[in-house]
């Protein structure tokens, strides 16, 4: 992996944005408030879908080298407010213990097969640090509080977005170009795409196109929370717009 964030980083970040969602979830006037940015949910199915999901990655990571994701019997949520609290607490705490167990470096079903990020419960913690953080901004964007995500997080949320989420062997379908991602916190990302597929790799010379954003903001952007045209785009934004299109097979 190629972040400088290590395992018990990843693990006290998973705990401290999983205790910024039950914040939001004891302080929302409304459990039934649609979410904004995920029209189809309430906050309850919102809290669901978080405490449920972690669960499941729990046993997943205890399962190890297993060729699916864990199905285990999962407490069902409960209607009172406090007691799903509880029970979102008591997820983030089987999900936290399962990966110390674990450690970073033993082989899991992950979900991804054809990127660079490896196969690993490492890469598990690190994914779970977003997914949990994007959440967790729905959350309070639903009580109309929404928050950038912490500095750690986000950047840390660029590099894996770009390495797990994107990264492809599959072709590209348009001519070679190469794209520069720069947080204006100072870090940037190059991402080449080809008949050989896309990948990250090294700053050098110029890119064809270049996006400027706050690492929070891209990561935001990648997952779908804030406008397509939020950040600043300079040089050919085709690439941008076929990027956000493309469906590698």
């Amino acid at each position: 992996m190629h972040n400088a964030l290590g395992f018990s980083d990843l693990l006290r970040l998973i705990d401290e944005r999983s205790t910024a969602f039950r914040a939001a979830i004891s302080s929302a006037p409304s459990l039934d408030a649609q979410v904004p940015s995920c029209p189809e949910w309430t906050l309850r199915d919102l809290a669901h879908h978080i405490g449920n999901g972690r669960y499941v990655w729990a046993a997943t990571v205890a399962a190890g080298p297993a060729s699916a994701k864990a199905t285990p019997d999962v407490p069902p949520m409960p209607e009172d407010r406090e007691a799903l609290v509880a029970w979102l607490a008591d997820a983030a705490q089987q999900l936290l213990d399962a990966l110390r167990e674990a450690g970073p470096d033993r082989e899991c079903w992950v979900g991804w097969t054809d990127s660079q990020s490896p196969r690993t419960t490492g890469a598990v913690a690190r994914h779970q640090v977003q997914e949990i953080a994007v959440h967790t901004y729905d959350a309070q964007l639903t009580i109309g509080d929404p928050r950038p995500l912490p500095d750690d997080v986000a950047l840390d949320g660029v590099d894996e977005f770009l390495l797990t989420c994107v990264s492809t062997t599959s072709a590209w379908p348009h001519e070679p170009t190469t794209v520069d991602y720069h947080a204006t916190e100072g870090r940037s990302w190059r991402f080449r795409l080809s008949q050989d597929g896309a990948r990250i790799g090294h700053v050098d010379g110029e890119a064809d196109t270049s996006i400027t954003a706050t690492a929070s903001d891209f990561v935001l952007w990648f997952y779908g929370r804030i406008a397509p045209d939020a950040p600043k785009v300079e040089g050919d934004a085709r690439f941008v717009d076929r990027i956000i299109a493309w469906e590698p097979a």
